[in-house]
């Protein structure tokens, strides 16, 4: 799996990326095997005057789904990555048990009627 953490408009801190893989890898480590890539962008948008400005993004994509997009916004960067974290987490459970409902129903037999079992 390529994990890739960049920051835009400020300089990025081995604290926060390490904060950052931290939650990431505990929030979808039950995913980890079926990952590709994790893309994270952490962003800045009014620089130095403050507000709820800070932004993460998560961009990541699983084996055999499309691929999922998380934003957040908060006023501290480290609660934007909380909120991301956990959005992944819930939004990659949702999708990965839709995948796996759709392949247990193209694996299952095709149905036949009772009127058809007792004829034989």
């Amino acid at each position: 799996m390529q994990f890739d953490i960049r920051s835009e408009s400020f300089e990025l801190t081995t604290a926060l990326h390490r904060y950052a893989r931290r939650r990431l890898d505990f929030a979808l480590s039950r995913f980890l095997p079926n990952l590709d890539n994790v893309c994270v962008r952490l962003i800045d948008e009014n620089g130095p005057r403050g507000g709820i400005d800070k932004r993460c993004q998560v961009r990541l994509r699983l084996q055999g789904i499309s691929e999922v997009i998380i934003n957040t916004v908060a006023t501290d960067l480290y609660v934007a990555i909380d909120r991301a974290a956990d959005r992944a987490g819930n939004t990659v459970a949702r999708r990965w048990a839709r995948y796996k409902q759709s392949m247990r129903a193209r694996m299952l037999p095709p149905h036949r009627s009772i009127e058809y079992v007792l004829a034989q």
